[in-house]
């Protein structure tokens, strides 16, 4: 695993970026896309179909980008086989393991934002509005969702590390250190 202190070995072309929910991970892929010239797949797009419902040709889908030679996506929905088609493909992965306070807020807010603007989301998707249940309980609750999956990368790391050597992974404990480490990047990938 590399620090926020190394320099990259390579100029990446295929690129993951694992987190928890709330963690950045479709931020910094679209920002990521535009420094670095790759095309940015929104995983979630592709997996969520009209109200809500998991599109068949999910995995087929993720199979033809990552076919692709240069892309940056979110490394989610693990548990439906994108790891089997994106790890291999991949050769760097970014990991934003930030503070839990620091994403539960930003998950908070980002439910907030997008429940009261009504925002649309994938396939015009639009999370449930801000006064209704819906959404807060059971199985869609989101916030729910972070809590019970925030140590999931801690635990994958070394067995991913270990089945796929030829990944470097960098690892991220606060977004200041992100924006240190890419402003380095930046400067060795411009030279």
């Amino acid at each position: 695993m590399l620090s926020a202190d190394d320099p990259l070995p390579l100029r990446p072309e295929r690129v993951l970026i694992a987190g928890v929910t709330g963690s950045g991970k479709t931020t910094l892929a679209r920002r990521i896309a535009g420094l670095w010239d790759l095309r940015h797949v929104e995983i979630d797009g592709l997996f969520h179909g009209e109200n809500w419902t998991p599109r068949p040709s999910f995995l087929d889908d993720v199979r033809a980008f990552a076919a692709e030679d240069r892309w940056v996506t979110e490394w989610q929905y693990t548990s439906k086989g994108t790891d089997e088609i994106l790890a291999p493909r991949a050769q760097l992965v970014i990991w934003l393991d930030y503070p839990y306070p620091l994403v539960r807020r930003r998950l908070l807010l980002r439910t907030l934002k997008r429940r009261l603007l009504r925002t649309r989301l994938w396939n015009s998707n639009v999370e449930p509005a801000l006064w209704e249940r819906e959404g807060w309980t059971g199985e869609n609750d989101i916030l729910r969702w972070q809590k019970n999956t925030r140590t999931k990368w801690m635990e994958r790391m070394p067995h991913i590390e270990a089945s796929h050597p030829h990944l470097q992974v960098v690892r991220f404990d606060h977004p200041r250190t992100l924006e240190t480490w890419l402003g380095r990047v930046d400067r060795a990938l411009a030279s």
